[in-house]
């Protein structure tokens, strides 16, 4: 017995197929003159298809309890428009309740189609495919490159070495100094020893009392 559940949506007929594609990404070059290679990668995200059948009247001896076809295409719209990935479960058990392996992974739902056939009666029968769901967060110093043919390529920027960053410029008061010579010294303008003491606030009180000994930040 199957069970295929959408987070804690459960489907009221289960499919009588299931396919689930696992897609290689290896690639394959030619060489000139020393004919082909294979390189090597890791597999690409699992694809999961089947068919649906949703009851428009009553319901079927083996179905749960019984909602129309528009709670469950509501619930398929919901997920599409949220952009949100859902867990997604097949839980399989023999007819005597033993528990088999169950396939559970979080996807998104890709696509789904729907169809009305008269020779099918009322049902009404939804082709979906979904996509497992990997999460990833990019390093703060790292840039996402997409290629032409849409393949994602994670590049990281090259830090800097920390011996190379910016040095806090620092300089001890001497006597006879002022905040107009210390500026006139270091920035060929006296006028910016208003900058010098913006950056000394928690250490001087004003900008005409400085002490020999003092050591300032120079911005």
């Amino acid at each position: 017995m199957y069970r295929f559940q959408f987070g804690r949506l459960v489907l009221p007929v289960t499919p009588s197929k299931l396919t689930v594609k696992i897609k290689g990404n290896n690639k394959t070059l030619t060489l000139v003159n020393e004919g082909e290679m294979n390189i090597l990668r890791a597999p690409g995200l699992t694809e999961i298809s089947f068919e649906a059948v949703l009851p428009m009247l009553g319901k079927y001896p083996f179905s749960g309890d019984y909602h129309r076809p528009d709670h469950y295409l509501n619930a398929f719209e919901k997920l599409m428009v949220e952009k949100q990935p859902f867990q997604f479960s097949v839980i399989r058990t023999t007819p005597s309740g033993k528990e088999l392996f169950d396939t559970d992974m979080k996807v998104s739902l890709e696509s789904y189609t729907i169809a009305e056939d008269a020779n099918q009666g009322l049902d009404v029968t939804v082709a979906i495919t979904l996509k497992q769901y990997v999460s990833y967060v990019t390093k703060k110093d790292a840039l996402l490159e997409v290629s032409a043919d849409g393949e994602a390529t994670i590049i990281e920027e090259t830090k800097r070495d920390a011996n190379s960053a910016p040095q806090t410029k620092t300089y001890t008061v001497k006597k006879g100094d002022c905040l107009w010579t210390i500026a006139k010294k270091y920035y060929n303008d006296g006028a910016k020893y208003k900058d010098i003491y913006e950056a000394n606030k928690d250490k001087l009180k004003s900008p005409n009392l400085i002490y020999p000994g003092q050591e300032l930040i120079l911005p």
